[in-house]
């Protein structure tokens, strides 16, 4: 597979909703029950392998020998949820920008490569378009426009529309990033 801008990077705030909410929960049993529901969808979605090794870590686990059998995306949650029940500053990381800065650039690079034709940066879109929009809120609605993006839309107006200022950020960013890219 090909390796992109950033990567490790992004992977984590795809998922830095689900990251937070398990390192709290692994901490607060009683907040356990909340996390259910966004379980038992990942599961149904096919990541059945990353649901095992949270519901591992729920359970009181902590070795590393849980990265085993994971695929490189799985591994690198898993490892963020490990290091965020040791040390809880590391995930003050994964917040996104409010100007998207950050973000923005891998986030471009992805939708480019599968623009031009890359199955793996395609693949690697649909898999983060799925679970931004698991995510909700503004990265539901930036996850929902990912394919428009990779179409070749360019129009802020509609790729921003019911988004908060956060998000509208972020797909302005991407936009400025796309626009870089293009011009190569």
């Amino acid at each position: 597979m090909a390796t992109y801008p950033e990567k490790r990077q992004q992977i984590l705030l795809a998922h830095a909703g689900l990251i937070q909410q398990v390192v709290v929960a692994a901490q607060n049993r009683d907040l356990q029950a909340q996390l259910e529901p966004a379980l038992k969808a990942s599961e149904e979605n096919g990541w059945t392998a990353l649901v095992a090794a949270i519901r591992k870590i729920l359970r009181g686990q902590r070795e590393a020998t849980l990265l085993h059998g994971l695929d490189e995306e799985d591994q690198t949650i898993v490892e963020a949820i490990l290091l965020g029940l040791r040390d809880p500053n590391t995930l003050r990381a994964l917040q996104v920008p409010t100007d998207g800065s950050a973000a923005a650039p891998g986030l471009a690079g992805i939708i480019h490569a599968a623009a031009t034709g890359d199955t793996d940066a395609l693949q690697w879109l649909g898999q983060m378009a799925q679970q931004m929009s698991a995510a909700g809120g503004d990265m539901a609605r930036i996850g929902g426009q990912l394919r428009r993006l990779m179409d070749g839309e360019r129009d802020a107006e509609k790729l921003c529309k019911g988004m908060g200022a956060q998000g509208e950020g972020l797909m302005l960013s991407i936009l400025e990033e796309l626009g870089k890219l293009g011009a190569h």
